[in-house]
């Protein structure tokens, strides 16, 4: 215990850089990804087109390898981002893609009749996307979102390749500065904590909207 009471302030110093990724990427990119899934159901084909090439990139590529290219590879060409802005700048662009498919899936998922039934009842296109789609929309995508979001709180652990001290860094650095397993340990059990409680509130979001069963 006195072994994890030295070392609990540097992984709870990393654990705030892991949450700072993971709100960041998570407050920017579900509205970013609900933008791109509305851009990718447009009828003008060139936008589709750069839209469809952008989604194909982010996911046939790996994040790691993307934040890579990020930090290392854009100064060669004079974008130069420090280490936080340039994680957060590959997570925003990886996760945006991964969201813009799953909304693209709920907003086809809505029956055409509906919006037929809103243009009879004079509602306007804004009125008929947030009194009629979203809230349906919201229903279906909950659990894919869910799973990206499980999945980002574990991908967060990639920016150590770059030297940010997130959770896994400290971890990784007590670990070789005293040869004990002890702190992976701890690393393992705060990354379950997290996962935890996002389940939870997944959960209780996927209960209040099981109404529309």
């Amino acid at each position: 215990m006195h072994y994890v009471s030295e070392i609990l302030p540097s992984l709870i110093s990393g654990t705030g850089m892991t949450l700072s990724i993971f709100f960041w990427t998570i407050i920017i990119s579900i509205p970013l990804g609900i933008l791109i899934g509305l851009g990718m159901l447009t009828k003008f084909k060139p936008l589709t087109w750069i839209i469809n090439l952008y989604v194909w990139l982010m996911r046939g590529t790996p994040l790691l390898l993307q934040l890579i290219f990020v930090f290392y590879g854009l100064p060669i060409i004079g974008i130069v981002f420090p280490r936080y802005e340039a994680a957060l700048f590959a997570f925003i662009l990886n996760y945006t893609a991964y969201f813009a498919e799953i909304f693209r899936g709920g907003l086809q998922a809505i029956p055409v009749g509906q919006y037929e039934s809103a243009r009879v009842l004079r509602l306007t296109n804004w009125q008929t996307l947030r009194k009629i789609v979203i809230p349906q929309v919201v229903k279906i995508v909950l659990p894919s979102i869910g799973n990206e979001v499980i999945n980002l709180v574990k991908d967060s652990s990639l920016v150590y390749v770059i030297g940010l001290g997130d959770l896994l860094r400290a971890g990784n650095v007590a670990m070789a500065r005293d040869v004990t397993l002890l702190p992976m340990v701890l690393v393992a059990i705060i990354y379950l904590l997290l996962t935890a409680v996002c389940t939870l509130v997944l959960r209780r979001l996927e209960k209040h909207y099981s109404y529309w069963r």
